[in-house]
């Protein structure tokens, strides 16, 4: 039995276990209901779901390291509802952005509580009543804009306690009565539009000199003469450029200008970090070949270490001066705003010049799911069976995010072991997206290349360029085939012992001979669950079915993972195997074993 101070030291763990997952589902709790109180539309704040991950994972939310909801924008989204009181018990939270909305009702009392918060934006929508006098609680707000709202009644007399302010916009509302002096002291303000008094005898502006509106006749005239000679300036450079240029002409070396390229003005920056060339260049060392991680169709990934010690992974695109090069890259920095998941490689940053296109991943500390079943170094440790079944549920749920909850949905189009990565938890991360396609469901799906690695690739794909969801469901159950194996999706070296060449047609081969020892990686020693090796070999299988309409779901996968629903699909697709076997064998004995054309149909498509 425990000792009464090691339980009492258990008990303290316990709570302050469970004390993180209170404060975890809590925001996720606030956030949910501030979705429903605005009214959100099916198409709208898709993955603020409860049930589907923490909420440090959902669009538009952004975290600190703890997991603390830090920042929540949505601008100009159409709701229509009204501001949830519990957002009130964001108690971390920083920056509440919800502008070019027809948000109506008040202002809750509750975002007093806010006691973080630096930036309140709650501009041009139908918000009515009062503003609250709790707002004067917010001692490190910086930034109040409430502008072109339907408020009314008095400003907050408690405002005057906001010593960190420095813009205060109120303008175009139905406010009344006298502005409190101090608030003219503050750097940018905005009171116009109101039928407020501006300071005693109206000896203020109703808006600053550094505000929009309000702009006195002789700070136009300024900003025309700043204009003229910012031109005249320019021109007097240029000049000096092409002299300089002239006096030099012969004489060339390599230089790297962080300069946007044309088709970047498409790329919505969002959450990104744009990198200086410089900055990933001296953090790989000079993109150094003993740093490269690997390399992939669009180029090779470097390990690199920022100022501050964040290890990254750098993505160097080769041929994005090709259509293909440069499609992959604006689709990797467009589809971050769409795909935040546990489960999916999250995008820090990019960088562009005119002659380099890099992307900025976190490093895997623990590389590829295919490295560690396959090119790892003696003494590090083989991937247990418990891991690998974490590696096949996560996966299946990040891919079920990109195929059901992404708008437009995403199909990755090259799933496999390689692709899989394993984070400092050795939990799975679906990485590459360079070969992701976004699907827009207005449009075909039909491609005129087909992407992707031999032996993970559908049947369908290869036949008619034809891809979708089921594409990756066939993928992803070679992928389970390789955790369960080992082994390569295509082995000549099989060859060796007359077996086949592709994993799949020789992991069927065992499994109709129940030839299950043969099957499982050997590195695993015996050491893993028959029944549990036996499901995930059936959920491959099911998944690896010639026709995409027989193949589940990525939700159904993760149901079947589980331990709901696998029994009955894979009766019948027993059923339909022996029926396919029958038609075959009935095929055979209608032609005939031993006629001549069975042996010259037999010769045309042997090997030559």
């Amino acid at each position: 039995m425990l000792s009464r101070n090691m339980k009492v030291v258990y008990l303290l763990c316990v709570l302050i276990s469970l004390q993180s997952r209170v404060e975890s589902d809590r925001q996720g709790d606030a956030l949910y209901d501030m979705k429903i109180k605005l009214n959100a539309t099916s198409n709208q704040l898709i993955d603020w779901n409860q049930n589907q991950v923490n909420p440090c994972t959902w669009n538009s939310v952004i975290c600190d390291s703890n997991n603390n909801v830090v920042q929540v924008t949505l601008s100009s989204m159409g709701f229509n509802g009204i501001l949830s009181p519990r957002i009130g018990e964001l108690q971390y939270l920083t920056v509440l952005s919800l502008p070019g909305n027809n948000i109506t009702g008040g202002i809750p009392e509750q975002f007093g509580n806010l006691s973080s918060l630096t930036n309140l934006d709650l501009e041009i929508n139908r918000l009515s009543g009062e503003i609250p006098a709790s707002l004067g609680k917010l001692a490190k707000l910086q930034i109040l804009i409430l502008s072109q709202n339907n408020l009314t009644g008095k400003i907050p007399d408690s405002l005057t306690n906001l010593t960190a302010l420095n813009d205060i916009r109120l303008a175009f509302n139905g406010l009344s009565g006298q502005i409190p002096d101090e608030l003219f002291q503050v750097a940018r303000y905005n009171f116009t539009g109101n039928d407020l008094n501006c300071g005693t005898n109206q000896q203020h502006l109703c808006a600053s000199s550094v505000s929009v509106q309000g702009k006195s006749p002789n700070s136009k005239i300024g900003i025309v003469l700043g204009i003229v000679g910012g031109v005249i300036l320019l021109l007097v450079i240029g000049v000096v450029f092409l002299i300089c240029k002239s006096r030099r002409k012969g004489y060339r070396r390599e230089e790297f200008v962080d300069v946007a390229g044309e088709d970047d003005r498409r790329i919505a920056f969002g959450q990104l970090k744009r990198f200086a060339y410089r900055e990933l260049q001296i953090a790989t060392d000079g993109f150094s070949e003993k740093n490269v991680l690997g390399q992939g169709g669009f180029g090779k990934v470097y390990k690199g270490v920022l100022p501050d010690s964040t290890k990254i992974a750098v993505k160097r695109l080769t041929d994005y001066e090709s259509p293909g090069g440069e499609a992959a890259f604006l689709r990797e920095v467009e589809m971050i705003s769409v795909a935040v998941h546990r489960n999916l490689l999250r995008l820090i940053g990019f960088c562009t010049t005119p002659t380099e296109r890099l992307l900025v991943y976190p490093f895997m500390q623990n590389l590829s799911v295919a490295y560690r079943l396959r090119d790892f170094k003696p003494g590090e440790p083989v991937l247990n069976w418990p891991t690998r079944k974490r590696v096949a549920l996560g996966t299946a749920r990040g891919l079920e995010y990109l195929h059901e909850h992404c708008s437009p949905k995403i199909i990755h189009r090259d799933v496999k072991a390689a692709n899989v990565l394993l984070d400092e938890d050795f939990e799975a991360v679906v990485g590459d997206f360079g070969l992701a396609k976004l699907v827009d469901v207005r449009k075909t799906s039909v491609t005129t290349q087909v992407r992707g690695t031999m032996g993970h690739i559908a049947p369908e794909y290869l036949s008619t360029g034809k891809s979708s969801e089921r594409t990756d469901v066939f993928g992803y159950g070679i992928m389970l085939l390789e955790l369960v194996t080992g082994q390569r999706a295509i082995d000549f070296s099989r060859l060796e012992e007359e077996d086949d060449v592709l994993l799949l047609d020789h992991v069927k081969k065992l499994q109709k001979e129940k030839r299950l020892g043969d099957i499982v990686d050997r590195n695993l020693n015996n050491e893993y669950d028959g029944q549990e090796v036996e499901m995930m070999i059936q959920v491959a299988l099911l998944c690896t079915q010639a026709s995409p309409e027989d193949r589940p779901t990525m939700s159904e996968v993760v149901r079947m993972l589980e331990g709901e629903g696998l029994a009955e699909r894979w009766e019948e697709w027993q059923q339909v195997e022996v029926r396919q076997e029958y038609e075959r064998l009935q095929r055979r004995f209608d032609w005939g074993e031993d006629s001549l054309y069975n042996q010259d149909a037999i010769e045309l498509s042997g090997a030559r």
